[in-house]
Order: C-alpha cells, then sequence, then structure tokens
C-alpha cells in the first residue's frame, strides 16, 4: 500500500515538474491565434484599399478624360468663331490643315481643361469647403452656355475701343461666376488660369505662331483674360459635378 501512494506521488510530482518546464498548450494558442488574426486583418485592410485605390484612379481617369474632350471640342468651335471674325490670324500653312485651325489647340486647350477641371474639387476638399452651390447638370449646362455667349459677344459686338469691350466681358464674367460658383476657391482659381493662359497665349504670339488683329495688351486683346477667366470658371464647375457624382453613385445605388 505504502508503495502505491509513492508510486502515485511520483507521478504527480513528476506531472507537476514537467507542466512547470512547459508551459500550457492554451497560453502558446492564444498569442498565435492573435498573430493570425492580424495578418488576415491586414490583408483584408490592404485588399479593401487597393480596391479603393483603383476605383478612385479609374474615375479620375474618367473624369480627365471627359474634361479633356469638353475643353477641346469648345476650344475647336470657339477658334473657328474667332477666325471667321478676324479676331485671330494663323499663317496661311497653318489655314490649310484641317477645319482651317492649328491642330494643337485642342489637344493643349483639352489638357488644360482636364487640369483645371479636376483641380476644383481638389481644391475645395483641401479648403474643407464642398460646393453645394446649384449642384445639378443643368445649371452646368447653362453654365456653358453663357460662357460660350461670352465668347460670341467679344467678336460680335462692336465698341468705340476695347477698353469698353474688356470692361463689359470683364462685367459679364464676374457675373457668370456669381450666378454658378460663388466660391473662393472658384474665384482664385479663375483668376489663377486667366493669368497662366493668358501669358502663354501672349508668348505664342510674340513668336509667331499666331496672332490677333489690332492687339492692344502685350500682342493679344485686352478681353482675352476675361475668357480665360470664364472658361476656367465653366470647366471648373463641369469638373465638380463630375466629382460629385462619383461621389454619390454608390449612395444612390
Amino acid at each position: 500500500m505504502s508503495s502505491l501512494e509513492d508510486h502515485c506521488w511520483s507521478c504527480s510530482c513528476a506531472a507537476s515538474n514537467a507542466e512547470a518546464k512547459h508551459p500550457s498548450s492554451g497560453a502558446n494558442w492564444l498569442p498565435s491565434r492573435a498573430d493570425e488574426v492580424m495578418s488576415i486583418v491586414a490583408s483584408a485592410l490592404g485588399n479593401a484599399c487597393g480596391s479603393l485605390y483603383d476605383v478612385r484612379t479609374a474615375n479620375l481617369i474618367r473624369r480627365g478624360f471627359v474634361l479633356f474632350a469638353v475643353g477641346a471640342i469648345l476650344a475647336l468651335v470657339l477658334n473657328l468663331l474667332q477666325i471667321q471674325r478676324n479676331v485671330t490670324l494663323f499663317p496661311e500653312e497653318v489655314m490649310a490643315t484641317l477645319f482651317s485651325s492649328a491642330w494643337w489647340i485642342p489637344p493643349c486647350c483639352g489638357t488644360g481643361a482636364a487640369v483645371v477641371g479636376l483641380l476644383y474639387p481638389c481644391l475645395d476638399r483641401h479648403l474643407g469647403e464642398p460646393h453645394k452651390f446649384k449642384r445639378e447638370w443643368a445649371s452646368v449646362m447653362r453654365c456653358v452656355a453663357v460662357f460660350v455667349g461670352i465668347n460670341h459677344a467679344s467678336v460680335k459686338l462692336n465698341f468705340d475701343n476695347n477698353v469698353q469691350l474688356s470692361l463689359t466681358l470683364a462685367a459679364l464674367s464676374l457675373g457668370l461666376w456669381w450666378t454658378f460658383d460663388r466660391s473662393r476657391s472658384g474665384f482664385g482659381l479663375g483668376i489663377t488660369t486667366a493669368f497662366l493662359a493668358t501669358v502663354f497665349t501672349q508668348l505664342l504670339a510674340y513668336s509667331g505662331v499666331y496672332q490677333f488683329t489690332f492687339p492692344d495688351f502685350l500682342y493679344v486683346r485686352s478681353w482675352l483674360p476675361c475668357i480665360f477667366f470664364s472658361g476656367g470658371v465653366t470647366v471648373g464647375n463641369i469638373g465638380r459635378q463630375l466629382a460629385m457624382g462619383a461621389v454619390e453613385k454608390p449612395h444612390i445605388d
């Protein structure tokens, strides 16, 4: 009997020593499962971020393509209008090309429209002022119509001097901004667009690529910044509406 008790006591002591030397399997299981769960969560988050990045990139490319097409079409139509009214003059070899216009004008204006149209919603988000004024496509189409009307007025209206025409177009451009935009970011980016585009046009006129009839503002017409300002606001509104549509579509579905 005593030998049996000694044997049981030795077995229990051996088991206790083994548990002391080797931690329980449950203690090892918890950290391993936690690491596995964390790796799964990290992988899921990485896949979600990658999918979101792909969706945003696709939307950005789509919006840029639409803005490029709009800018190229508007540039082609409005440039033909100015050529017909003898506001701008091109060399004879340029006039012999397709559509009697310079081939580089639609791509340049399309690229500028894409850049400006994509910058407007980005600047709104950076300033923390989402554009909510007249956010519907009907308003955007009216803005485009007014912009085309301002361009038509620049070649159709007859004033005694260019100063009066410039002041009139400036008032119309500010009215376009006030009617369809009314944002600080839109006004600031419109001024920046007008300045940069006017400088670029002056460089082209100075190099002899083309010229304006009766230039009165460093090789160009003094009302040209007004056209660029109203064009920047118009393209900006198109870019904003495209960005809003891309954000709101998942909620509608």
